[in-house]
């Protein structure tokens, strides 16, 4: 039970007369030497709303006047790593690859609804070039963001972009700004002892699980394409000494803002107020429009909104028994959208101790902590934004803090509810829940499927105790002794619910609870074809994610709602990537 409890706690058709020009990856100042390709220049904006998308990258046009680039940038533009001060960000182009690079896959969804690309442009050199780090968009030098944060609890100074390279900021049909980044792109001033490298393996993770994340409904940054070379990196992927060749890859991650709650954090802590006041003001000026800029308390406002938003994520994150695994402040996005995948995982048996990250060896965060870490980085980021507040808005900002653990609390149950069909509030709705996981628990049923196959049951099967075959996960959570009196607590409680019937009842907890999560099991399947350069897995889990919560008859096939393999009950995922 105390596990459980914590747990809760016609377009461009005329062309501009202005041109964009793409460039192979060059220093500025030999970068007319190279070779060009024009693109047009219209304004995207004035197309919201049109049903159109680009059928070439020729006609492709990033944000030219977008105020990120106009942030204080580091005056020094020798890539080498170095402790860099007074800027936000610094020019870095992205460093190509020596090899031959492969598409492994793309975002149909991010190309076309966030991009405006017709998915054929994929097929395209110019888009292999762009999506690789091998051309950049000319009139927008590549940006690395500087950033800080607290790394399992301790401050670890200067982190930011080590592998990373925000490449375009795109203003697309329906008026939404996107902003494209390269992971695993190279070296950059913020590389620390890293060679600026990502490897298919984690890329392959990253990609599936940031869109496996989307289709579930959960706040979180895209992923439009994956890219693999045949260059080595050599890593030491369990840090016990056995380091073994990879090949690199690159995935183009897209989110509305890269900024998180280490951004600030680095300015307080090396005491550039400046930068901190015109940051902040930009981040709410940008991404809070219901913020007015004016406001002598809009910096409070801005701190009650990511309190709010960050508890809606955590409770997100918690009703599909998803767990980070690395809840660093460098890694909480200010948009509160999950960003930075590592060494996720999704819970399959129930346990509120699961710790997905075999480098966090002290369980700091274990799924059920999660909401404690949330909490513990909003007040290092109630700190950094102290310097822009006085006494009575440091008062008041320290009272929105402490209602976090409520607006978490509230969410939970309220997404929980969802989970086992309730509609409206009832007194006993809490026991039903922590009853129902507390018996998960126990049994150390599958928290995935229990829920899944709760919803697909019929109330006489209940009634009767009579389990279905093929309802592995809830056999298992029936044979806890105290399975039939919460059936009947269980089922009184749904004839509460107005206007409602069994069917009903029945597919509204199948759009809640998906049949199909993205198991380490799988994700480590596809990983190793990849490693074979077989990618058939990778586009087999990306087809089936985009649809987690209708039964398919090839991810039926596959194996992915049924228990995990003997072969894959040790896997191990860690940091290195």
């Amino acid at each position: 039970m105390q596990n459980c409890f914590i747990a809760l706690v016609c377009l461009w058709a005329t062309y501009g007369s202005d041109c964009l020009t793409w460039k192979h990856n060059i220093p500025p100042s030999t970068e007319n030497s190279k070779q060009t390709f024009f693109m047009s220049t219209l304004n995207n904006s004035e197309y919201c709303g049109r049903k159109v998308k680009v059928s070439s990258m020729s006609l492709w046009s990033a944000s030219l006047d977008d105020d990120l680039a106009k942030l204080p940038i580091d005056p020094i533009r020798l890539n080498y790593v170095r402790r860099v001060k007074d800027c936000i960000f610094s020019h870095v182009y992205p460093t190509p690859f020596m090899s031959d690079v492969q598409l492994v896959a793309v975002s149909e969804d991010v190309l076309e609804n966030l991009l405006d690309l017709d998915i054929s442009v994929a097929n395209t050199n110019d888009f292999l070039h762009f999506v690789s780090g091998d051309r950049s968009i000319s009139g927008f030098l590549p940006l690395t963001h500087r950033y800080g944060g607290y790394q399992f609890g301790v401050w670890a100074g200067q982190l930011g972009d080590g592998r990373a390279h925000i490449i375009a900021t795109y203003i697309n049909r329906y008026g939404e700004r996107w902003e494209l980044q390269l992971k695993g792109s190279g070296k950059t001033p913020y590389s620390r002892s890293g060679d600026g490298r990502a490897v298919l393996r984690s890329s392959v993770r990253e990609f599936l699980c940031s869109e496996a994340m989307h289709h579930l409904g959960i706040p979180t940054s895209r992923a439009a394409s994956l890219v693999v070379s045949r260059d080595v990196v050599w890593r030491d992927q369990f840090y016990n000494g056995n380091v073994k060749k990879e090949r690199g890859a690159v995935v183009l991650r897209v989110a509305k803002s890269w900024f998180r709650f280490g951004s600030i954090e680095i300015l307080t802590k090396f005491g550039e107020f400046h930068l901190l006041r015109e940051l902040v003001d930009f981040i709410i000026k940008e991404n809070f429009p219901s913020i007015i800029q004016t406001d002598p308390n809009r910096i409070l406002a801005f701190f009650n909104v990511v309190v709010s938003q960050t508890a809606d994520m955590i409770a997100r994150w918690m009703s599909i028994g998803f767990a980070h695994g690395v809840c660093n402040t460098d890694n909480f996005s200010l948009l509160s959208i999950t960003i930075d995948y590592g060494p996720f995982g999704f819970m399959e048996n129930y346990d509120a101790d699961y710790v997905p990250n075999t480098s966090d060896d002290d369980g700091r965060y274990r799924i059920g902590n999660q909401a404690n870490a949330g909490m513990f980085n909003l007040n290092k980021l109630l700190v950094a934004l102290t310097p822009l507040m006085d006494n009575i808005q440091k008062q008041m900002a320290s009272k929105i803090l402490a209602g976090f653990p409520d607006l978490y609390y509230q969410r939970f149950i309220e997404l929980y509810r969802d989970k086992l069909g309730f509609s409206g509030e009832r007194e006993e709705d809490l026991t039903l829940i922590v009853s129902f996981l507390n018996m998960m628990e126990d049994t150390r049923a599958d928290f995935t499927m229990s829920f899944r196959q709760l919803s697909e049951i019929t109330d006489c099967e209940l009634r009767n105790l009579t389990i279905p075959e093929g309802y592995w996960a809830f056999h298992d959570i029936s044979q806890h002794m105290d399975f039939p009196a919460w059936v009947t607590a269980y089922l009184q409680r749904l004839k509460s619910n107005p206007d409602d019937s069994e069917s009903k009842r029945r597919q509204r907890m199948k759009t809640t609870n998906p049949r199909y999560i993205l198991r380490n099991w799988m994700a480590e399947s596809a990983v190793r074809k990849a490693e074979m350069n077989d990618f058939s897995e990778v586009h087999l889990l990306q087809k089936v994610l985009q649809r987690p919560f209708q039964t398919q008859k090839m991810a039926e096939l596959a194996g992915y709602s049924q228990k995990t393999p003997e072969w894959a009950k040790d896997l191990k995922v860690s940091c290195s990537s």
